[in-house]
């Protein structure tokens, strides 16, 4: 598995190689790259790139990195010139700090943006279970109790209930929640959760208006995390937007319709890209 040292943090990464165009697939909270396994198996024609971010399923501690979704973004950002990408479709699913690409004025690298079920607007944290890792992120020894817990099937299961539409399977649950049983895991996860008051007082999608790339916002039709009127108001704020349902999905659309969404970004990259004058 290919790692990559950036100043602040090593990531573990899936690329897919070949020649096509280039997709880097983001995740959330407890979760890694294996979120995106069964929509990259469906896209072999195209370079398909998934980064383990440090938010508590990581392998690799990140002490230096402040672990804001401001430094988040710069460090995907980061990623994108170490691995000399340009053209890239970004894709987002769950966490949406990487709305910020345009804000910073990092979207150099940045052709066209997916986003797939995630956080948007005042939905940060996402969800009840989003505000209750954040609660437990500011009460001591509660992540490390949840930590403990998750050896336990039964507590895996309920925790990935809310997530996706279908079961999770157990082997993924336990890869995702094992990380956080290391402290310096855990750490990572409590910093950045932390961050966040309830309710939010900052708009992820702020600076999305001015992205002329095409854009596409799929919004699962059982989402228990994520409004489905953000997905309307994210499509009409974008210039260049395409808006879809997916059915028998929840926010976790890659594991449960990933036929369905890999067909979406498909036709995404082939959309032409917008040339301003």
């Amino acid at each position: 598995m290919p790692v990559i040292d950036l100043p602040t943090a090593r990531l573990d990464y899936t690329d897919s190689g070949g020649d096509g165009a280039v997709l880097v697939m983001l995740h959330g909270p407890l979760i890694d790259r294996t979120l995106w396994s069964r929509v990259i198996g469906r896209l072999p024609d195209l370079r398909c790139i998934a980064p383990t971010l440090p938010l508590g399923a990581h392998r690799h501690p990140a002490p230096d990195d402040e672990l804001s979704n401001e430094s988040l973004t710069r460090m995907v950002a980061r990623l994108l010139e170490e691995l000399s990408l340009r053209d890239v479709t970004l894709v987002l699913n769950d966490w949406g700090g990487a709305q910020i690409f345009v804000e910073l004025g990092l979207a150099d690298r940045v052709s066209r943006l997916a986003m797939v079920a995630c956080e948007a607007f005042d939905n940060v944290p996402a969800g009840a279970a989003g505000r209750m890792l954040a609660r437990m992120a500011r009460t001591p020894g509660a992540l490390a109790l949840q930590a403990r817990l998750t050896r336990l099937r039964a507590v895996r299961r309920v925790l990935g209930a809310g997530m996706a539409a279908h079961p999770i399977p157990d082997e993924i649950l336990r890869r995702w929640f094992a990380p956080s049983r290391d402290p310096r895991i855990r750490d990572d996860l409590r910093r950045f959760s932390a961050r966040f008051p309830i309710p939010a007082d900052r708009d992820l999608s702020r600076g999305l208006g001015d992205f002329a790339g095409p854009a596409l916002v799929a919004w699962a039709e059982e989402d228990r995390m994520m409004p489905p009127e953000h997905g309307r108001r994210l499509a009409e704020l974008l210039p260049d937007a395409e808006s879809t349902r997916i059915a028998d999905a929840g926010t976790l659309v890659p594991l449960d319709q990933p036929g369905v969404l890999s067909g979406h970004l498909r036709e995404l990259v082939h959309r032409p890209v917008r040339r301003l004058t």
